[in-house]
């Protein structure tokens, strides 16, 4: 049962949707209005604002006769005017410094998010001569600027931002070290194989402008009305917009062909929205929604003229010192994807169009999508687009109490039970998994869309809420009165919708929207199908691949692309790959096989007759069981006599009796942190405190599972070795083997070796008398719907040589979600101290595997994490070891297909690429050290390669000699008999990583959650539990 580490968490999502400020106070429609005062009294940047009005708590919708003899604007509720707003108005500026504003923002001004944040004004009082004006809200007329289309800005002669390409990561970094370059012009060894990848070559007009402007929508819309409001803008206002169609990232940004006629404009669009409100009656006698308009005031602002000249040189490979112009590639990202938005949703870079395929249940109220994944990505050929098949759990849109049904375990007889209410765990449970899911309502025809904040403390029988006019009312009697509509589960808490002011629903008449991705942790039966849905031969993979790109860049498709002169290849990169030799590996000297090279197709070898290179001797060792039937139970005598065996088969010492019969513990244990770790003390104490293992035996994966690893290896410093009752029941030969293998790796043994040693192997660089240390790194964040646990950071290091197959580890918690290691010093320290007690000497050469860094971090961590180790290693007087540093990439979209040299079709075609295949060649960097390999066999799906890119190398390593290190390092990990897909010390660095998350999960915990809109302290990191004396020299982690 031991647990694999997890995939990386997705970026934390942001909410989009509805304005929840304005929705409260408008009766749903979402169309109430906030007046604001600042120390400018308008639009602008540098002032602080103060909403002038007061919230009033309010049932969403508001009731019809609220407020019946106030005055109405535009449907909402007039309230009394405030008191005048004196406001101090500054002489205004000298004209030449007017032009400069355009250029880049006012100062104190914060340029993205809702246009009323702004960072508080530190400007002095006004001064004796400023000119004091009244301020007083619009009146009533004021609705007559709905009739008004646009204010126009002449243009002005400064714009000061030609090629603008401002945020970029630096290919020559002149502030630290630069980025390593390719040593030669690629590998020459190993066997030639034709490729195919999913790259597709993209040509662009290097002298085609392209003009960004910033767009400023008010009030603040969700993404998708942000789009409407854009596809209606520049359907009314063609010619001001000199007829282009522009690209809309749905934000901000607005990317045009051609420039508009003004550098700055403010335009007023009205989109429809129906309102219960005001309804009118037909002769018919049927009651229709009368059509309301709400209306946005969008600001368009010139930021700066891209041009593809940088990207050109940067593309060039005569040309060096170069930086990648980010803003444009951006730019050129946004474009290509426009036209696909059209009928696609958008998670990250990934589309997910209904042409696709329909969506698939896969349980728990989520539902399965299909979609794909589109990057552009400089390389050797060019500028090319990196298009592949993407997959993603979407919420399921249906009502609320049958998602709940779905959801919650706990609820699935609620259809049957309408007087079902909620126990307070019940009831947290609930709201986690509703917090932040956008909903809409039933029971009213309306275009808003709600986000959930909480639950109501009330059920919705007991709640009441205060009207405008101050009455209190019933939430039962109001839908009543108002809707005819009687609340059937009205033991269930409402649905509080938005932050700043409570407005209630009941759950009920609310429908759970569409096309929201489903941030939940997916359980195992989800990730199963989920997996499913992408596990696609290479074939079919690539067909849907090509079909993508057909349908998004089109014929028909293609406006956008033909109006920015871009065209985009209907066809996959053709390249060629080679396939490394597998290296001979060495076993131990007791068995009759003693060394073997890997031929079969997949690369896998047998130990069926053969010894671990280096066998633990396990003397002192017990086993536990939680739960199980008595028939499984009755497995234990046959199990424990097996795996003594097959242990002494591998030259592995397994005491054929435990310390203390088998316990047999009810699976409730794992449940109580306080009585699992006093059994576990008692184990020990019996063990006279020897206790090498702890064989544990499951009926079921468990949360406790967490507090038993936490327990064992901290405070009574015992490894473990967990697995199911499921596979004891079938006890294959394999089986029984694999759980040999780990059992040995955690005590200190050694499984398999590389027979010739990396000296004979690399010996221009590396030498018996100059030790080499290998290091691996990760770090892993919380779940995205967490935001306060800290983040878990790793550090293994070998500590042999030349073998280089046994790795120690240092975990700690650290800041929430940063990416750059904190303390990589203290842990670097440690691991050279470890090293230096084990070999005798410190290292001569380091080599430092990274993971997990994206390339836009490849700087920062190059900078930070490499001074953290030089800082460590200058603590000894006169040391300075070679320092290679690789970040490792698999969480990428690169796939590699066979392919026949002249085109055709190959009975190749539908396997994945052989295990040892390396790509250096055109979809590599233009210039910097980096290359795929697949070092394993894909047996389900289609491969995904690693990707290494070389950032620092001191050891000045050739392509052949590094690539060749790499694969053949594949072949040691410890706990199977085949090559990975990761470099053993990054994939150790991960599973450690992982460990140490587990180190602060505790099953007893209550689970919170900070809901707060902004942090007034800093968010506290708990500290790792410390690793017991007799554990932390140990791979405990594998």
């Amino acid at each position: 049962m031991e647990r694999e580490g997890e995939a990386k968490n997705e970026r934390k999502a942001r909410g989009g949707g509805g304005d929840s400020r304005t929705a409260a106070s408008n009766g749903g429609g979402g169309k109430g209005r906030r007046t604001w005062k600042g120390a400018y009294g308008g639009g602008g940047g540098g002032y602080r604002q103060y909403p002038i009005i007061q919230a009033y708590p309010a049932l969403l919708p508001l009731p019809v006769n609220a407020g019946r003899n106030r005055t109405h604007i535009n449907g909402a509720v007039a309230l009394p005017l405030p008191p005048p707003v004196l406001l101090y108005l500054q002489p205004p500026p000298p004209l030449h410094l007017l032009s400069t504003c355009y250029g880049k923002p006012m100062p104190g001004a914060v340029q993205r998010g809702p246009m009323w944040t702004h960072k508080p004004s530190k400007k002095p009082p006004p001064p004796p001569h400023a000119v004091t004006a009244a301020l007083l809200p619009l009146p009533k007329g004021s609705n007559t600027l709905q009739t008004e289309k646009f204010f126009m800005h002449k243009k002005t002669s400064q714009v000061g931002m030609d090629n603008g390409n401002t945020h970029h990561r630096s290919s020559n970094n002149q502030q630290g070290t630069p980025i390593a370059r390719r040593p030669d012009s690629g590998g020459v060894e190993g066997a030639v194989i034709p490729l195919s990848a999913n790259h597709f070559l993209v040509r662009f007009d290097p002298d085609q402008k392209i003009f960004h402007y910033d767009v400023n929508i008010f009030p603040h819309p969700s993404k998708e009305t942000a789009r409407m409001i854009k596809n209606k803008l520049v359907e009314e206002n063609s010619s001001v917009l000199s007829g282009a169609l522009p690209a809309f990232d749905g934000r901000r940004d607005l990317y045009s062909p051609f420039e508009f006629q003004e550098d700055k404009a403010e335009f007023f669009v009205s989109l429809p929205v129906t309102s219960a409100r005001c309804s009118v009656v037909k002769n018919n006698g049927y009651i229709l929604d009368q059509q309301k308009f709400k209306v946005f005031k969008v600001n368009i602002r010139l930021v700066s003229k891209l041009s593809g000249e940088y990207l050109n040189k940067y593309l060039s490979k005569d040309k060096d010192g170069i930086s990648l112009p980010q803003d444009y590639l951006h730019a050129l990202d946004v474009i290509l994807r426009e036209g696909a938005m059209e009928s696609s949703v958008l998670v990250g870079r990934s589309l997910y169009p209904r042409s696709m395929g329909e969506a698939k249940d896969i349980g728990g109220g989520a539902v399965g999508l299909r979609g794909f994944f589109q990057s552009l990505r400089p390389t050797k050929q060019g500028l090319a687009l990196n298009v592949d098949l993407s997959l993603t759990a979407f919420h399921e849109s249906t009502g609320m109490i049958a998602y709940l049904q779905k959801r919650c375990d706990f609820l699935k007889d609620l259809p049957h039970d309408k007087n079902r209410a909620l126990a307070q765990e019940e009831r947290r449970d609930v709201e986690k998994a509703l917090r932040n899911i956008r909903v809409f309502v039933c029971h009213r025809e309306t275009n808003q869309r709600y986000h959930v904040h909480s639950l109501t403390e009330e059920t919705t029988e007991n709640l009441k809420f205060r009207d405008r006019s101050g009455k209190d009312l019933m939430v039962m009697d109001y839908f009543k009165e108002q809707y005819n509509h009687d609340i059937q589960f009205r033991n269930l808490p409402c649905l509080q919708i938005g932050r700043s002011k409570p407005c209630y629903v009941p759950m009920e008449l609310c429908v759970v929207c569409e096309g929201q991705k489903f941030l939940g942790k997916l359980s195992d039966e989800q990730t199963s199908k989920i997996l499913k849905m992408g596990c696609q031969r290479p074939s079919e993979r690539k067909g849907i691949i090509n079909g993508a790109v057909e349908e998004a860049f089109g014929a028909k498709r293609n406006s956008y692309a033909d109006q920015f002169n871009l065209q985009v290849s209907k066809d996959m990169t053709q390249l060629s790959g080679r396939v490394l030799l597998p290296p001979k590996l060495k076993f131990g000297g007791g068995g009759r096989i003693k060394d073997i090279t890997p031929q079969r197709f997949d690369r896998q070898w047998s130990l069926l007759d053969s010894h671990v290179t280096e066998g633990s001797k396990i003397k002192s060792w017990a086993l536990i069981s939680f739960g199980g039937t008595p028939e499984q139970h009755s497995c234990i005598p046959k199990f424990v006599n097996q795996l003594s065996s097959r242990c002494e088969q591998l030259g592995i010492y397994l005491n054929k009796k435990t310390v203390i019969s088998p316990l047999f513990e009810r699976i409730q244990l794992l449940n109580s942190v306080c009585i699992l770790e006093s059994k576990l003390k008692k184990i020990q104490e019996a063990a006279s405190g020897n206790l090498q293992l702890l064989i544990c035996v499951m009926e079921r994966r468990h949360r406790g599972y967490a507090d038993l690893k936490r327990i064992a290896e901290t405070s009574i410093g015992v490894v473990t070795q967990c697995c199911l009752y499921p596979n004891l029941s079938k006890l294959t030969v394999q089986f029984v083997a694999n759980l040999a293998l780990k059992m040995n790796a955690k005590l200190g043994g050694c499984n398999v070796s590389l027979y010739n040693s990396l000296p004979c192997q690399i010996p221009r660089i590396f030498s018996d008398d100059e030790p080499v240390m290998f290091m691996g790194a990760d770090v892993t964040h919380p779940h995205p719907l967490d935001d306060s646990s800290p983040s878990v950071v790793a550090v293994v290091a070998s500590m042999n040589w030349p073998s280089a197959n046994k790795y120690i580890s240092r975990m700690r918690s650290q800041t929430h979600r940063k990416e750059i290691i904190e303390h990589l010093d203290v842990m670097a320290g440690e691991l050279l101290e470890e090293f230096l007690k084990e070999v005798g000497k410190l290292p001569a050469r380091i080599i430092f595997f990274r993971d997990g860094v994206s390339e836009t971090q490849f700087d920062k961590v190059l900078k930070e994490e490499m001074h953290a180790v030089r800082m460590t290693c200058s603590r000894y007087p006169g040391y300075k070891p070679l320092i290679t540093f690789i970040v490792v990439q698999k969480r990428h979209h690169t796939r590699l297909f066979h392919r026949e040299k002249n085109g055709g079709s190959t009975h190749y075609s539908d396997q994945n690429i052989p295990p040892g295949t390396v790509v250096d060649t055109v979809i590599t960097h233009p210039r910097e050290f980096d290359f795929y390999l697949c070092s394993h066999w894909g047996t389900k799906g289609t491969s995904r390669p690693t990707h290494y890119h070389i950032l620092l190398d001191e050891n000045k390593f050739g392509s052949d000699e590094l690539q060749q290190l790499i694969h053949n390092l594949c072949y040691t990990f410890v706990r199977c008999t085949r090559p990975v897909s990761l470099v053993p010390p990054a994939y150790y660095a991960h599973l450690a990583a992982y460990r140490g998350k587990l180190y602060l999960e505790r099953s007893d915990s209550v689970p919170t959650s900070r809901t707060t809109l902004y942090s007034t302290t800093p968010l506290q990191t708990p500290p790792l539990p410390k690793l017991s004396d007799s554990v932390k020299r140990l791979m405990f982690y594998c």
